[in-house]
């Protein structure tokens, strides 16, 4: 169970980062840290994975240097906040014209046993082509989750006959060099993503 307070520290701390206002709210979902931990140290966001393509090709964290990373992390069989965060990257990525060259927008999921590379391949496809689809093991992706401190259910709830993931909805942002630069809620709109992506330092 989430623990309040250390919700509160993530949230508190990502001002450490330069960030406020709505987008200090965007890691309200992540994974506390552990018990024990010095809450007033910084987190870390983010780190080395290596995880699987479309393609089936084995991707790293270091394929992606020089652009800025866009992660958000769902599944493919998301009954409305993937697919309206994919929606939204999209057309953000559009209102970008030539500077969305600079970004690296990646889907990372959250369920490997449904989400082959071939499936989350033709599922971003759908988006926009410049989505990058991810998978994984299980151990690779929960390790992963946990660099980038968000919080996903492995155990689905049945819901209306489906079986439904819990997961955080957040959009993190890693600059060129792979360091946490900025965080957004996952129903920020194409506009204020775009409005975002826009004003980083290139």
């Amino acid at each position: 169970m989430m623990v309040l307070v250390a919700l509160a520290s993530i949230a508190t701390r990502l001002d450490w980062f330069g960030l406020g206002g709505p987008e200090s709210q965007a890691l309200r979902n992540a994974v506390p840290v552990p018990g024990g931990a010095d809450l007033g140290a910084p987190i870390e966001i983010g780190g080395p994975f290596q995880l699987t393509d479309a393609e089936g090709r084995t991707v790293t964290d270091r394929d992606f240097l020089g652009k800025w990373m866009l992660v958000y992390f769902g599944y493919t069989n998301c009954p409305d906040t993937c697919p309206t965060a994919l929606n939204d990257i999209a057309n953000a990525l559009d209102m970008l014209g030539p500077k969305a060259a600079d970004m690296a927008p990646l889907f990372i999921t959250i369920d490997p046993a449904r989400d082959t590379p071939a499936i989350i391949g033709a599922y971003t496809a759908k988006f926009d082509k410049r989505i990058t689809g991810l998978t994984g093991t299980p151990t690779e992706l929960a390790h992963v989750e946990k660099e980038y401190r968000v919080y996903a259910s492995s155990t689905p709830q049945e819901i209306h006959g489906r079986a439904v993931l819990d997961h955080s909805s957040v959009m993190v942002i890693m600059n060129p060099q792979g360091k946490f630069a900025g965080a957004l809620n996952g129903d920020s709109s194409p506009e204020i993503i775009a409005a975002k992506l826009r004003a980083l330092d290139h």
